[in-house]
């Protein structure tokens, strides 16, 4: 896997996926007890996010700290691509210093132009289609919660068309997960982003559903799995989208639809109140939102430890 690049898991096999989960779990051991061997010293790991960022800038910069690289993290106005310069011009020069480039940009179509120029790994930090890093992260939470993978039900409740919601569609379909998603009409996922996913499901065995209702979608659920109803670039539209997503709160009632050991998911930041009810978030019996949010370090330190050369 070094020299990859990660810019969907839908480039990536059940198998690879699964070394970077597995190798995450070891991470996060060695982690406790500060034995991380320096994989990376002396490596050197741009990241350039065009985008705010808590969970995903500050894990790959411990990430890449823990396996003893230097991560540099690099906003577009303060580089020339600021005053107009070609991002394919920015990936041939990044390429002769660093050994890979996290990136973090709005446009998908941006990261792919990196990465076609780019003589070292680009990994998708986030991108308005895909956010892979935080499916690993998701994938490894699922398995530590509940002991096995293949077979789970995640219940997705919210806007379909959206990175996170893309990035679980490919996952779970990869890894076997069958998964329920819920969108008012409208906000469906993409439909090729579907069509892989379905694709992929053939092939593990998984099982793909698409609801116009949450409780549909939440019945008999392992996992049940929200994100912001507004996601970053789409804040001109929140008042069309808060009257859209009326009645599609994740709400304890909901829950009481799902299996009785049921996980609660969310990929951060909430808004308590919109997509989901304090008491649901909150809840210390089936909330693993922040084990789910400190197992993106161990899930991006496979990743740097795996595709970096």
């Amino acid at each position: 896997m070094k020299g990859r690049d990660l810019i969907t898991l839908q480039d990536f096999t059940r198998d690879e996926i699964k070394l970077l989960i597995d190798l995450a779990r070891e991470y996060k051991l060695l982690s406790k007890s500060n034995a991380v061997p320096k994989a990376l010293k002396d490596k050197s790991i741009a990241m350039l996010f065009a985008l705010p960022s808590t969970r995903t800038r500050v894990s790959f910069e411990v990430a890449a700290f823990r396996l003893g690289a230097l991560p540099i993290y690099m906003r577009p106005r303060e580089l020339q691509l600021s005053r107009g310069e070609d991002i394919s011009d920015t990936a041939r020069v990044l390429s002769r210093y660093v050994d890979a480039i996290v990136a973090r940009l709005l446009k998908h179509d941006q990261l792919l132009e990196l990465a076609s120029y780019s003589e070292v790994p680009v990994i998708n930090a986030l991108t308005n289609l895909y956010h892979p890093c935080q499916a690993l992260a998701d994938l490894m939470t699922i398995l530590e919660k509940k002991g096995v993978i293949k077979g789970v039900k995640v219940a997705y409740v919210g806007d379909g068309y959206n990175n996170v919601c893309h990035s679980l569609l490919i996952a779970c379909s990869k890894m076997g997960i069958n998964i329920s998603i819920a969108t008012p009409r409208g906000y469906e996922p993409d439909p090729d982003i579907i069509n892989d996913a379905m694709e992929n499901a053939h092939r593990s065995g998984s099982k793909i559903e698409l609801h116009d209702s949450p409780s549909e979608a939440i019945k008999d659920a392992d996992v049940i799995y929200t994100d912001v109803f507004i996601s970053m670039g789409r804040e001109a539209e929140k008042e069309k989208r808060l009257r859209d997503f009326k009645g599609w709160q994740v709400t304890k009632g909901l829950t009481k639809l799902a299996k009785p050991d049921f996980i609660f998911m969310h990929c951060l930041p909430a808004h308590r109140g919109e997509e989901v009810a304090p008491e649901v978030i909150d809840d210390p019996l089936h909330s693993v939102v922040w084990d789910q949010a400190e197992n993106r370090l161990y899930t991006e330190m496979a990743i740097l430890a795996l595709l970096v050369p």
